[in-house]
């Protein structure tokens, strides 16, 4: 029986009783209620991640004789089952944490995602990934255009990039982001100190608060004082943050204590964004080594999720908070002459958090570089994507920031087997 809204005021809860469900536009209010306190972090690996080396399809001859140097040993890589092909899988030997977090059930490992005639290049592949259009890379970006449908006013910290500029994913035409990769260095800057500083700051305060009609640039530039002046003792506050547990002094680690510190401090902040680099493994990948190379990144990542996790799951926001994880494209099979992989196709993406349907999604690939191996490309030296990457983008948004991913992307990429949220 469907309710409608007028039937629904008029008769209360009695017309909510005879229905047996809840009516559509009140499931879409709880949805919409729900996605206000919840937060999303992005976790971007800048240059191209070789994603057979971080979840390995340990069993696959294939994997071997084409990696006979950088492949990682069946005995070391922490296994995590059998995916949808019935193929076993293990993520890095480094990514302890990881698979801790997999075997609770919050850790969604989502297989061979990409698009259609993916780019090899760095910065056109980037700006695919962050405006979510292959076919017009230049424009606003996916998180920028959810950002815009938030209802006014928006509150000028509603997003953080934890880098020195706001990634494209992020601008939109209405919402500005701020770009805040130092907490200490986001402050009033003045050549006075003690009082006079404080002085300084008012008289600043002051000046911008008129907002003249008949000079929009002017306005402009006043109304973007006040948004930034207003946000400073807030992104001061989390600069207090020390945290349940200890972050390392990493780059990667103290961006993601600086997102947990702002959901404790309740700042504001709803979408986040954080990167890492050196993920262009060309050469001398290292991918065994102890400290080194590929090794060493993986245990950079794990160190810096796992200790967020175990933050937020100490301060009780873990069931309101997810991570994504992704790079612009995955990597070669077959490793080069120098030790390391070229620019592939598909790779891999993750989910993390406590809301989320952890498991192995898609399936992997066939190595073998026979003919018509469908699961492979570019004469078997690419793995072929089977999720298009806006796939999982539209279950972010639809499930979780409870906005609509077809407006937002312009097309409907939604897939019902992508039940991760």
């Amino acid at each position: 029986m469907k309710v409608t809204r007028r039937e629904f005021v008029r008769g209360g809860i009695s017309a909510f009783s005879l229905s047996f469900a809840a009516p559509a536009f009140l499931s879409e209010l709880a949805r919409a209620q729900g996605a206000s306190r919840r937060n999303l972090v992005v976790l971007y690996l800048s240059g191209g991640n070789d994603s057979l080396s971080t979840l390995i399809p340990y069993q696959d001859s294939f994997y071997y004789s084409r990696r006979p140097t950088i492949a990682v040993p069946a005995a070391t890589v922490l296994q995590v089952g059998t995916d949808g092909s019935g193929r076993a899988m293990g993520l890095h030997p480094r990514l302890t944490g990881l698979r801790q977090i997999f075997n609770e059930g919050k850790l969604a490992l989502i297989q061979r995602t990409g698009y259609p005639n993916s780019s090899r290049s760095h910065f056109l592949g980037t700006d695919i990934w962050h405006t979510a259009n292959p076919a017009n890379s230049v424009g606003t970006g996916w998180l920028g255009r959810y950002l815009d449908t938030l209802p006014s006013p928006v509150d000028p910290l509603v997003g953080w990039a934890t880098q020195r500029e706001v990634p494209r994913s992020m601008m939109g035409n209405k919402v500005s982001v701020p770009a805040i990769p130092s907490i200490s260095g986001y402050a009033f800057q003045s050549p006075n100190a003690g009082v006079e500083a404080t002085y300084s700051r008012q008289a600043m305060t002051s000046l911008a608060s008129h907002l003249p009609v008949d000079r929009p640039h002017l306005a402009f530039v006043n109304g973007t004082t006040q948004a930034a002046l207003s946000t400073l003792d807030r992104v001061a506050s989390v600069g207090t943050y020390n945290g349940s547990v200890t972050y390392g002094a990493d780059g990667l680690s103290q961006a993601f204590k600086a997102a947990a510190g702002a959901m404790v401090r309740g700042i504001g902040t709803k979408v986040f964004w954080v990167q890492t680099g050196g993920y262009d493994t060309h050469a001398t990948q290292n991918t065994n080594a102890a400290n080194a190379g590929y090794a060493n990144l993986m245990g950079t990542v794990n160190a810096a999720i796992t200790t967020f996790y175990t933050d937020l799951k100490n301060q009780g926001l873990l069931q309101d908070t997810m991570v994504i994880l992704f790079s612009e494209f995955g990597r070669r099979i077959t490793e080069n002459g120098s030790n390391g992989t070229d620019h592939g196709a598909a790779g891999l993406m993750m989910a993390i958090g406590g809301s989320v349907n952890g498991g192995l999604y898609g399936t992997s690939p066939n190595l073998n570089p026979f003919s018509g191996n469908p699961t492979l490309e570019n004469s078997g030296g690419d793995v072929t994507h089977e999720t298009d990457f806006r796939s999982v983008y539209a279950r972010v948004i639809d499930n979780w920031l409870g906005a609509s991913s077809v407006n937002i992307l312009g097309a409907d990429f939604r897939k019902a087997s992508l039940s991760f949220i």
